[in-house]
C-alpha cells in the first residue's frame, strides 16, 4: 500500500511540473511539448498505478491508449515546430500568428 501511495504521489508531482511547464513556461514550442507529454505520462503512470490497487486491466488499456495518444501528439507537433522553424527561422512563441490560415 505504501508503494502505491508513492507512485500516485509521483505521479501527482510529474503532473503539476509539465502543468506549470505549459501554462508559465511558455517560451518555446519545445519545452510546451514537452510539458504535454510529461502530463501525459503522469496520468497513464496514475491509471496503471489505479489498475493495480483494484486488480483490474481497464487502467493498463486506458494506459496504452494514452501512450498512443501521446506519441501521435508529439508527431504532429515535432511536424508543426519543423514548418513554423522553416518559416520563422526560430521556435519562440513570440510570433505565432504566422501559422494561421
Amino acid at each position: 500500500m505504501l508503494l502505491n501511495s508513492i507512485i500516485a504521489n509521483m505521479s501527482l508531482v510529474l503532473f503539476f511540473i509539465g502543468l506549470w511547464g505549459l501554462l508559465v513556461i511558455r517560451r518555446t514550442l519545445i519545452v510546451m511539448l514537452m510539458s504535454i507529454e510529461i502530463m501525459l505520462l503522469a496520468l497513464s503512470t496514475m491509471f496503471v498505478n489505479a489498475s493495480s490497487i483494484l486488480d483490474d486491466i481497464t487502467g493498463q488499456l486506458v494506459a496504452l491508449f494514452i501512450l498512443t495518444v501521446a506519441a501521435a501528439e508529439s508527431a504532429m507537433g515535432l511536424a508543426i515546430m519543423i514548418s513554423y522553424y522553416r518559416l520563422t527561422g526560430s521556435i519562440e512563441l513570440n510570433s505565432i500568428t504566422t501559422l494561421k490560415g
